[in-house]
């Protein structure tokens, strides 16, 4: 049996990450999806999720644990010859913690950069709380993030378009040693 592969899918809340590593998923002919918020979700007492820059430390923590938890059943998926997407935040020195998780596992990375009206668009679609206090990733994931991988402005595509543009240039994306 082939190993499977892993594919990365990054980008601000809002970028279209789930949808994305959903509809990736669907459309490989062996493959699972792996929401990092569901890995977050687990977690059914003394949850504490990031809200703001500034994290406390144990909001650190778990976020970390999340990264952790979603890789490791990534890598267990692909072990078992599934490819396998795992969708989270990766952004600013998170990218370090995905390369660590990573090291010695190929993998892809995509990074979804619709234009931040288009994201904030989307929180106050959905009466997200966070507008103001999310709005500080923006200029984090576009002048503090690493760029290796495959980075797409989806700003006007569909998510069956993103899918189709992750599928064709997915040797874009692979992973070796970044910059």
């Amino acid at each position: 049996m082939t190993e499977g592969r892993i594919i990365v899918i990054s980008g601000l809340p809002g970028a279209g990450k789930t949808t994305t590593a959903r509809l990736l998923a669907e459309t490989l002919p062996r493959a699972a999806h792996v929401e990092a918020d569901e890995m977050h979700k687990l977690i059914r007492s003394g949850g504490v999720w990031p809200e703001e820059r500034d994290m406390s430390e144990e909001a650190a923590r778990q976020l970390r644990l999340r990264l952790h938890n979603a890789c490791l059943l990534g890598r267990s998926f692909a072990e078992a010859g599934f490819d396998a997407t795992i969708d989270d935040i990766v952004i600013g020195d998170r990218v370090d913690d995905l390369l660590e998780e990573m090291a010695g596992h190929p993998f892809s990375l995509v990074t979804l950069l619709p234009s931040f009206e288009t994201v904030v668009g989307r929180w106050e679609a959905i009466g997200s709380p966070y507008v103001e206090a999310w709005s500080w990733m923006d200029e984090e994931i576009r002048e503090r993030t690493e760029r290796f991988g495959l980075w797409l402005d989806t700003t006007s595509m569909t998510p069956e378009q993103v899918v189709a543009e992750v599928i064709n240039r997915l040797d874009e994306a692979a992973v070796d040693e970044p910059q």
